[in-house]
């Protein structure tokens, strides 16, 4: 798994950190278990074993080292048996909404399927797994496994009610909210990596305000400087046959399979003017894996965002990310499987900007966010 095979350094750090954030749990509870918000028991990894922190991202994991994904879950021991939700299909509900429970099951297993094989291959990953913080009286307990994929020909409905569906692949077991349109996995905890106990303050909020006194604090730094995004499709929400990620399928001169640009929409200039180089400026382009292309703004009112060359992009993003065969094209359904319909720009620096994937309408919520500013 991941954290066994970690430096003593860093898993000292790591429990350090983990006792620290328990000690405040008093902050928020009253209970003798510790408290730990999910998204603090993120940042407390990544920096412990200095991951990549990927929870700003749309994807199916929230960390990754090297070439492993991590799914990061926090949640209490009870018997040592725990449904947690491990995906949201909210945006996805008129694909499976009138099918029958058998074939709702199945569409839903696809979609997680779909949306972990995208992660992995998207930030370069080999394998997944998840790794827990798992909270009961006085301790911290850690426990990992695999991030299995649904084994879809296996599946079996265990047992149904009027808002869950409870099915098996033989390797786990699932339960599908039907309110809510959660995929909930039941995680067995055994095979524990290592516990520890947690000392929480009595009076938490006495011990912060000591140490805000005695230390000398930072204006706060923003990690980017500034955010754009960017639909993957055209107007009406349709990928367009000859244009955007499908313009190796334009008529007229003849072009190379991996031909391709991503939309840039002239309101993105407009709410964002001078976030892109001037048109033709070749800038750094930081990938989800980590590779760097040369990119520049291009044709038309700055329209398209190419890679320099232009098939580099197209070979990540097409063949590699959304897997699709030479001459297939992109369509909207492709990327409602994978819950994907845009990408976010961090502007790094003048010269460096990074890629990252986001969910189904997060471009119309950012174009939204400026109406209500």
């Amino acid at each position: 798994m991941f954290y066994l095979n970690q430096s003593v350094e860093n898993k000292a750090n790591y429990e350090d950190y983990l006792k620290t954030v328990g000690s405040l749990s008093n902050l928020f509870s009253e209970s003798n278990v510790p408290y730990l918000y999910y998204r603090l028991a993120e940042k407390v990894f990544c920096k412990a074993f200095e991951a990549d922190d990927l929870s700003r991202s749309d994807v199916a994991i929230d960390a990754k080292k090297g070439n492993l994904g991590i799914g990061l879950k926090t949640f209490l021991l009870g018997n040592t048996k725990s449904f947690q939700k491990v995906a949201e299909f909210n945006k996805d509900r008129h694909l499976y909404d009138s099918l029958s429970s058998i074939k709702k099951v199945i569409k839903i297993s696809e979609l997680r399927n779909e949306r972990i094989g995208f992660a992995e291959r998207s930030h370069g990953l080999q394998s997944s797994i998840y790794h827990c913080v798992v909270r009961k009286e006085g301790k911290f307990v850690l426990y990992e496994e695999k991030m299995d994929y649904i084994n879809i020909p296996k599946i079996r409905i265990i047992k149904e009610t009027k808002s869950s569906i409870h099915f098996t692949d033989s390797q786990n077991q699932y339960s599908f909210s039907l309110s809510k349109s959660t995929l909930l996995k039941k995680f067995t905890v055994k095979d524990i990596s290592y516990e520890f106990n947690v000392d929480i303050f009595k009076d938490p909020l006495e011990e912060i305000q000591k140490l805000v006194k005695k230390a000398k604090l930072n204006k706060p730094q923003n990690l980017y400087k500034d955010t754009v995004f960017l639909p993957l499709y055209g107007k009406d929400k349709e990928v367009f046959e000859s244009s955007g990620l499908n313009q190796w399928n334009a008529k007229g001169r003849k072009r190379h399979i991996n031909e391709t640009y991503i939309p840039v929409p002239a309101i993105v200039h407009k709410l964002k003017p001078g976030f892109f180089p001037a048109r033709d400026t070749t800038f750094n382009l930081k990938l989800t894996d980590g590779t760097l292309l040369k990119a520049k703004i291009c044709q038309q009112g700055g329209k398209a965002l190419m890679s320099d060359p232009n098939k580099d992009l197209g070979e990540w993003i097409l063949r590699k990310v959304l897997a699709l065969k030479d001459g297939e094209l992109l369509t909207y359904k492709k990327l409602e499987k994978i819950g994907i319909g845009a990408i976010r720009i961090d502007k790094i620096s003048s010269t460096t900007y990074e890629i990252n994937f986001s969910g189904i309408d997060s471009y119309e919520e950012w174009l939204e966010s400026f109406q209500t500013k």
